[in-house]
């Protein structure tokens, strides 16, 4: 028979992604309520938003085909699928990148515009970073539902960031007070926990006399205002002195009054055993001193600036004032030795590189140890109507089994982070972002959905952190508050698939806000995925110079190609190793599927293969094993192992198919028998078109393109044929 005459052709993936894509648009299969058949089962996935700063990088694309790969399976089982897709404004991230686009074009900072204007730009930036990551999430070829598309930071995600938190204010869950909190004086914007980098730095470190003893700190400017000398009640060294001790001791600027506490917080083996404390400016100095009812005062101020307390050193800046000060102590001989060779970790702030400076300030937290009453609950081990905390709901969620994670290795570490969890510091000193819903007037302090009616309220500068309005995501983006049909239909979401690096980031988030506002878990399965590192091992950066970008890739050998070398041997919370070699050797096998089908569509004619015929002894046998395969990837997919599947289709179709069922098939088209012939063709076909289904949530495109070319009368897309069944 004649054969499509793009098969004559080698495959070109350039040349038939875009219109492949846009025929699952058209088809509009992608929305769950037009799907064919009956689908009364529903399966959901939330996309963990893209930052709208800039591109998608090679770790996004693994998110991506791996959530692909998982909806287009289910669709294919019959489930009614939902994958929406959204973008998140990440506060930080996005306004530091603006700022510096315009002090490197202009010269200028934000504080040269009104907030209006500055928005504007930031709003230009983010909806132009929009438009072009959209565009690359469908040349991976992602089937989400853009129907329900949303962005954090939209109309209806304001309406639930101000519904949560209006709610958590009158529960008296969210309180604003003067806490320890990371700054960042370069941003001029506080900082969680969770978004401090630890980087290592070499510097000196200072043995410095304080009266009888030797303390030894790496930051003398901190120094000025430590009156508390703090040891070990447990050290025999310090055995003859007492808590509460009073010393006399000759410090920076002259004589100051030591008082001595005692304290197990205190590591004996760390350099002298001995320490004095800045209460202001280190969250564990800060603990010590609210346990012994100690009076502190701030050293630093938000520029980095040293205050009145550092006497001749005030107003000079903490990087300039360390050796200067330094200087002083040696002349009062009171350094007595300094080691240049020594190693320790720095904050700084992931998303804009600003050092670190803890400080005490007045911001708004998450009470996460305030007990309240869950109304309704679907949590386990937490009852309707009973008392909890949010620390404990986000403990039992998981423990419980409400929340399965993938691999169960990190359970140990998701549940030493919730133990050790600090009240959650929501503000941010930032233009950019959900502010916060308070206004005042005078003395008074008004929460609401809406500004108070009235003249002369004021709203509060500061905005949300990034994190509240993505811990509202799941349900958020399926129309909560309003009782929506998706919300009713699709929460909890079955599935979320994310990295494992950001597991306290926004894992945890969504587990406490579903859980404080729905009573229910927000996903039933958590599939973390590893980092994407070099061919080496080591982690992607500019500097290296080993970033791959994936629509580099897509371009040069297809978004197929890419999907799968970035699925194959990769297990769940493992990172994996990517070179462009990888990619490669998957268009090879991307050519290997195209000239199999071009052989098999030259020997088969449509017409004859209307029922199935009489076996022979080893066609029996190559459906038995075709059998096998169907039921050990369906096992694989139940079980998130789609690194196996996707390698054991790989080796199935070349080595078995193409290498040696296809060959030995070639005699037995020429067998005088028209029975054996007919077999043959048949087998052909069935294996063809059972792959073809196998392989399309991995290789959606390449399958797509020969399954609408099959020389057969059919209804549907390969994207909604039926799994394949033994």
């Amino acid at each position: 028979m004649s054969i499509p005459e793009k098969f004559l052709k080698p495959y070109n993936p350039a040349e038939t992604e875009k219109t492949v894509y846009e025929t699952w648009e058209q088809s509009e299969y992608f929305n769950p309520d037009n799907l064919p058949g009956e689908r009364s089962e529903p399966y959901s996935i939330v996309l963990p938003p893209p930052n709208v700063t800039g591109t998608l990088h090679i770790g996004h694309s693994m998110m991506l085909a791996v959530q692909d790969i998982v909806i287009r399976y289910k669709r294919m089982q019959g489930f009614k699928t939902l994958w929406i897709p959204g973008t998140d404004h990440a506060a930080i991230a996005t306004q530091s990148k603006v700022e510096e686009i315009i002090y490197k074009k202009d010269g200028k900072t934000r504080f040269d515009f009104t907030r209006e204007d500055f928005l504007k730009q930031v709003g230009d930036f983010a909806q132009e970073s929009h438009d072009t990551i959209v565009n690359q999430v469908k040349k991976i070829g992602c089937s989400l539902d853009w129907s329900r598309e949303a962005f954090t930071l939209d109309e209806k995600r304001t309406k639930a960031v101000r519904t949560a938190f209006k709610k958590m204010f009158d529960d008296n869950l969210i309180y604003r007070g003067a806490r320890i909190v990371n700054w960042d004086p370069k941003l001029k914007t506080t900082v969680s926990d969770d978004e401090v980098d630890h980087v290592e730095e070499k510097t000196s470190l200072y043995y410095l006399k304080y009266g009888p003893f030797t303390i030894t700190t790496a930051r003398p400017e901190t120094k000025f205002g430590d009156k508390y000398v703090v040891m070990h009640p447990n050290d025999p060294r310090f055995s003859q002195y007492h808590d509460g001790q009073i010393l006399k001791v000759e410090w920076i600027n002259g004589p100051i009054t030591a008082t001595v506490i005692k304290d197990t917080a205190i590591d004996m083996e760390f350099g002298t055993g001995v320490m004095t404390i800045t209460p202001a400016h280190s969250l564990i100095d800060f603990e010590i001193a609210k346990r012994h009812e100690l009076a502190y005062e701030q050293i630093i101020d938000q520029k980095g600036l040293l205050l009145p307390i550092a006497g001749e050193f005030a107003g000079t800046h903490i990087k300039k004032a360390r050796l200067l000060i330094i200087e002083k102590l040696q002349a009062k001989g009171l350094v007595e030795k300094i080691d240049e060779n020594y190693v320790h970790n720095i904050s700084v702030n992931s998303r804009g590189g600003g050092i670190i400076e803890p400080q005490i300030l007045m911001q708004w937290f998450v009470d996460v140890n305030k007990q309240f009453v869950l109304k309704e609950s679907r949590i386990p081990g937490i009852q309707s109507g009973s008392k909890t905390s949010l620390k404990e709901m986000m403990r039992k969620a998981v423990e419980g089994g409400g929340v399965t994670v993938l691999p169960d290795r990190f359970l140990k570490t998701y549940n030493h982070w919730v133990e050790n969890l600090r009240d959650w510091c929501i503000s941010r000193q930032l233009w950019y972002g959900h502010r916060i819903p308070v206004w005042y007037r005078g003395e008074e302090a008004y929460c609401g959905l809406e500004a108070p009616e009235g003249e002369g309220w004021t709203q509060d500068e500061d905005t949300l952190d990034t994190w509240f309005s993505s811990g509202l995501w799941t349900f958020s983006t399926l129309g909560w508050p309003d009782e929506t049909a998706d919300l009713k239909t699709f929460h909890p979401t079955n599935l979320l698939e994310t990295g494992y690096d950001i597991l306290f980031f926004w894992v945890a988030r969504m587990i406490l806000m579903s859980g404080y506002l729905l009573g229910d878990v927000p996903f039933k399965t958590v599939y973390l995925h590893g980092l994407v590192r070099d061919q080496k091992g080591q982690k992607m950066s500019k500097s290296l110079g080993n970033i791959i970008d994936p629509l580099t890739m897509v371009e040069k050998y297809g978004a197929d190609a890419l999907r799968m070398s970035l699925i194959i041997g990769t297990a769940p919370g493992s990172d994996s190793r990517m070179a462009e070699d990888k990619i490669k050797a998957q268009k090879l096998f991307a050519n290997k599927i195209w000239n199999a089908t071009r052989f098999v569509l030259s020997s088969v004619d449509s017409t004859e293969l209307a029922a199935e015929p009489k076996l022979t002894d080893i066609q029996k046998s190559y459906k038995e094993e075709l059998d096998s395969l169907v039921k050990e990837v369906t096992l694989d997919m139940e079980n998130y192992r789609f690194y196996l599947a996707g390698d054991k289709l790989y080796h199935y179709f070349w080595h078995r198919f193409a290498d040696i069922i296809i060959e030995e098939s070639k005699t037995l088209l020429t067998n005088e028998d028209t029975e054996v012939v007919y077999a043959t063709k048949w087998m052909l076909f069935h294996i063809l078109t059972t792959t073809l289904k196998l392989l399309h949530p991995f290789m959606p495109f390449i399958t797509e393109e020969i399954w609408n070319a099959l020389p057969t009368q059919r209804k549907n897309l390969l994207i909604v044929e039926p799994w394949p069944k033994v």
